[in-house]
């Protein structure tokens, strides 16, 4: 019976949330986890115990959107004022990776990184009270970020970012990524349907709404497509970090192949085929 209840009490423990939920603050990088616990949700800060690590050398062809982030985070890392973050553009161009590059390169400095995700953002304001008197400093980091109409959210992030009743501390910045300019839907019928807008008498404050939220982000990094030299020096440069320096007209009509099969030309579609490229030839 004993056994049974030991192994009973070790489910249990799975499901629920540490009965210590005090930080680590000795750890550099965090997640903000939940948990459903009696019918309420309950969250804390988990300390990350392999966090990835990635350098900036590593980021290939982004060197304008790289040299302001490094320089906004060194300004927030030294103690001085900067801006919220919002990195937009194509898929697979390093906007969450060059995230993780500065937070990696100002990490002994004391910055800090912490994971959000989406759904879990209407915690923000609790975690953001959390940290506030903290000596590090913080960037709360949220990945593909997206929102669509109702989504709570949506006003707890803009709160955060400018708009509380609360000052913001001055030892947290946001940094998100989106594949969204304006991080939320936008339609034709936004500019069309000029005589009304589900109702609404005055349909263009529906779409300043729309847009409010990115315009309060003081710092936008747009990322673009890589053409076919910058794919190519990127695969190049990852077959040789993964130990095959080697780089002639097969391996390069190979690389060519992988994008034209993946419809797309990217440091990450790059990345793949040069992991691909190691594995095959190890």
């Amino acid at each position: 019976m004993l056994d049974r209840i030991e192994l009973l009490l070790r489910r249990l423990e799975v499901l629920l949330p540490p009965l210590d939920q005090s930080p680590d603050w000795r750890a550099h990088a965090f997640r903000w986890r939940k948990k459903d616990v009696l019918g309420s949700r309950v969250g804390w800060l988990e300390a990350v115990a392999a966090p990835h690590r990635i350098r900036l050398e590593d980021l290939q062809h982004i060197e304008p959107q790289k040299a302001e982030m490094v320089r906004n985070t060194r300004q927030f890392a030294a103690g001085r004022s900067a801006n919220n973050v919002l990195l937009t553009g194509a898929r697979g161009t390093g906007k969450s990776s060059l995230v993780k590059a500065v937070w990696h390169e100002l990490e002994q400095a004391g910055l800090r990184l912490i994971e959000v995700d989406k759904a879990d953002l209407v915690d923000l304001p609790e975690l953001v009270a959390l940290l506030a008197g903290r000596p590090e400093r913080f960037i709360v980091f949220c990945d593909d970020l997206s929102f669509e109409e109702g989504d709570a959210g949506y006003k707890a992030l803009k709160s955060v970012l400018d708009g509380s009743v609360v000052a913001a501390p001055d030892n947290v910045l946001v940094y998100a990524t989106s594949n969204r300019r304006h991080l939320m839907p936008e339609y034709f019928d936004d500019n069309a349907r000029t005589r009304h807008q589900d109702g609404e008498i005055h349909p263009h404050e529906a779409v300043e709404e729309k847009i409010s939220l990115s315009e309060r982000f003081g710092l936008w990094l747009t990322f673009y497509a890589f053409d076919q030299d910058a794919y190519l020096a990127a695969a190049r440069h990852w077959l040789a970090e993964f130990g095959c320096p080697a780089w002639n007209p097969e391996i390069e009509r190979a690389a060519l192949n992988w994008a034209l099969a993946r419809g797309a030309r990217s440091g990450r579609v790059a990345w793949q085929f040069a992991r691909d490229r190691a594995g095959r030839e190890a």
